[in-house]
């Protein structure tokens, strides 16, 4: 209960305003009732460190020892354990046997928080004191999950077999259709692109489906939803059925493997010690089955090192994965050191990692275990590239770059090219310039050749590479009208040599955006250019189309090239939404959409189809075009049923219309000519049209002005 001190006043006859509070002492020792702002603080702190059983861990596989060795054996345990946390005073206890008067080959270590007893589990299981002991630990709030281990083994019970459903399943489109995704306030919707119709096809709706983002997997089996309590994979062609939950709470970012067989998540927690970075938890799930593979947790600085740094300074994401559908190795960068990791038993390969002096960025082949590295110059070392191959860790490939202020490595799609762009010093070091170092990885001894811009000062604003080709483009020069060049690894007469196909002068570019299948590429001129689209093909070095989605903010290919969604999100209040485009630049349809948060097109799984197969069909197109013709055909010719429906529906609307005023004419036909004085006609011409003045005084007023002034 309350009260309020100036009625309590008022009752015992005081005045407030003649009281100096500040005059008032308690007797020692007496505090009334009332705790002071440190003793609330102090009881902060005391309910933090007292965390029940949570910050106690029983390390097992000891060494039995003697009484005499006691002491040295504790020692080095703590020296251990020391170095992850504070251990409590007294909080160090190791059983002995009274029998023998040795260890009974565990013992309990009491830190301050759970925190670090976590981290102690999660940093010495399975360490090796010498080949014999090898530490188990766990912590103590487990031995319940252990005390209800049956003492005798009972066979599981085998639950009959349910056929799920086959999630590869609207692969199988009659219409040989994409689906995609997007976000719209509370709404998730799936939905077909239903180009031939010029609209949408709904598929699943949902309201409140995830509490911040949606994710495909890469294979387009799984769409992820992310919420306070964890992720959930879904999978389907019109059900979207959950198929597993992964508990990890908080969760900000997921991330799948190549080949969909693991999910990552990652999460990042307050410190109780305001001095202390963040804590990071990243668990891998098995998707399958929903396990936890392998956990990692620390400090956001421990995940932060060698990167640029992202939300509370680490990038995301942490892991990267090495190409290819079996998702045999993944790697992360720590202090002068890449930490490669392979996913039978999920530790460090050959239990080391590659130690590189000052490593500040790498990046995997897309398709085979080969690392690019790059080592920033410091002091008189050069800055270095460097390729490695996986197991072996052999270094296959290295360069050395002098004067170099930034470098960037992009793959292309195949795994068969790498460039390099490079940022170098001018001789007074008071300005750059770029070039690009080109890798022919598929070529014995991996031959290096370096491309300069024809003006060496120009400024390199986007790169890529054309999916599947030998082909790549820049934009580089100053804004507002930068050139955009396209190059080729290969020529006519030289298969090793970059040559430059073209450049393009003046365009309202600053983005790149290739079709999946090569050949066309979207010069885009996003934020400043207020949505510029240029389609062009490259084959025939000419444009297809120019035109504009203004406040365009994203774009994005379907995943089989034939058609391009352009959409303005929320980031903008005006215009949310999305247009499709065909792959010649032509518009089909526009969606707008309020609060317009995400639109992502589901993925295709590589064809099955070999090269050889692919070659065959590309000669034999025009036999299999026929049938898909024909549909079109038939496409144009419902539409233009549907607008002669829409015609012939409108012009009945219309003949209504004039009916109805028609028979309401009629009708007031008697009332005309009584107005008209007894005349019949409707007629104007039958009518003289006589002029006829009338005068009215509205009103006199008489005034008086005086003339005197």
């Amino acid at each position: 209960m309350t009260v309020d001190i100036d009625e309590l006043a008022a009752s015992h006859n005081i005045d407030l305003t003649q009281i100096d509070l500040d005059s008032i002492h308690l007797p020692p020792g007496e505090d009334c009732g009332i705790l002071s702002d440190d003793e609330d603080l102090r009881a902060e702190e005391n309910t933090e460190f007292d965390p029940g059983y949570s910050n106690i861990i029983v390390v097992d596989h000891l060494p039995q020892v003697p009484k005499e060795k006691f002491d040295k054996l504790e020692s080095v345990i703590r020296k251990i354990y020391s170095q992850i946390g504070v251990i409590k005073e007294n909080g160090f206890w190791m059983p002995v046997d009274p029998a023998t008067e040795k260890t009974l080959g565990y013992c309990f270590i009491v830190y301050n928080t759970p925190q670090e007893a976590e981290l102690a589990k999660e940093k010495t299981h399975g360490y090796k004191l010498d080949k014999s002991h090898i530490f188990a630990v766990n912590l103590f709030d487990e031995i319940d999950k252990f005390m209800k281990v049956p003492d005798e083994w009972a066979p599981p019970e085998i639950k009959p077999y349910t056929p799920t459903k086959n999630l590869q399943h609207w692969l199988t489109d009659s219409k040989a259709r994409d689906q995609f995704v997007i976000r719209a306030g509370e709404h998730t919707e799936v939905l077909w692109n239903d180009a031939r119709h010029m609209k949408p096809d709904p598929v699943y709706t949902r309201r409140f489906w995830t509490e911040s983002f949606v994710q495909w997997s890469p294979l387009g089996t799984y769409l992820a939803t992310v919420h306070h309590q964890g992720a959930a994979v879904w999978g389907g062609a019109d059900t979207f059925d959950r198929i597993h939950r992964y508990a990890h709470p908080m969760v900000k970012f997921i991330d799948f493997s190549p080949g969909e067989n693991f999910l990552v998540t990652y999460s990042s927690h307050e410190p109780s010690n305001p001095r202390d970075t963040h804590r990071v938890v990243i668990n891998i799930f098995d998707v399958r089955t929903g396990k936890v593979r392998r956990d990692f947790k620390g400090s956001a600085d421990e995940f932060a090192v060698g990167g640029t740094g992202g939300l509370t300074g680490v990038n995301w994401p942490i892991f990267k994965w090495a190409g290819g559908k079996d998702d045999k190795y993944f790697a992360r960068i720590g202090k002068n050191v890449v930490s490669v990791y392979e996913t039978e038993t999920f530790s460090l390969i050959d239990k080391k990692s590659i130690k590189v002096e000052n490593v500040m960025d790498f990046c995997w082949s897309p398709t085979d275990p080969i690392l690019a590295l790059f080592v920033p110059e410091l002091g008189n070392q050069p800055v270095q590239v460097s390729l490695y191959q996986i197991p072996s860790k052999v270094e296959i490939r290295q360069k050395n770059l002098f004067s170099v202020s930034d470098c960037k490595m992009y793959w292309q799609s195949n795994g068969e090219y790498l460039a390099v762009k490079v940022d170098r010093y001018t001789k007074t070091k008071k300005s750059t310039y770029t070039g690009f170092e080109l890798f022919r990885i598929k070529e014995r001894d991996i031959p290096i050749e370096v491309l300069e811009l024809e003006n060496k000062n120009d400024k390199i604003i986007a790169f890529s590479w054309e999916p599947k080709g030998h082909r790549f483009a820049v934009i580089h020069g100053d804004n507002p009208r930068p050139d955009v060049s396209f190059y080729s690894m290969k020529t006519a007469h030289h298969t090793s040599r970059v040559s430059k196909l073209t450049t393009l002068k003046s365009k309202q570019a600053n983005a790149l955006y290739w079709s999946p299948s090569g050949r066309y590429i979207i010069l885009a001129g996003l934020k400043g250019f207020n949505g510029q689209l240029e389609f062009f093909n490259v084959d025939e070095l000419e444009t297809m189309a120019t035109t504009e989605h203004f406040m365009c903010t994203d774009i994005e290919w379907d995943p089989t090239g034939r058609y391009v969604a352009t959409a303005v999100t929320s980031v903008h209040e005006m215009e949310n939404g999305f247009n499709i485009w065909s792959f010649n630049g032509k518009l089909l349809y526009r969606i707008l959409k309020d609060h317009f948060f995400q639109f992502i097109w589901r993925p295709r799984p590589p064809t099955l189809l070999t090269p050889e197969k692919e070659e065959e069909i590309a000669k034999n197109l025009k036999r299999y075009s026929k049938k898909y013709e024909a549909e079109d055909q038939d496409v144009s010719l419902l539409l233009s049923e549907q607008d002669r429906e829409k015609r012939k529906q409108l012009k009945e609307e219309w003949e209504s219309w004039v009916n109805k005023w028609k028979k309401y004419h009629e009708e007031e036909k008697l009332e005309r000519e009584n107005l008209r004085e007894g005349e019949v006609s409707d007629d104007d011409e039958e009518y003289e049209a006589k002029e006829v003045e009338y005068e009215e005084v509205v009103g006199v007023e008489e005034e008086i002005v005086d003339y005197e002034q």
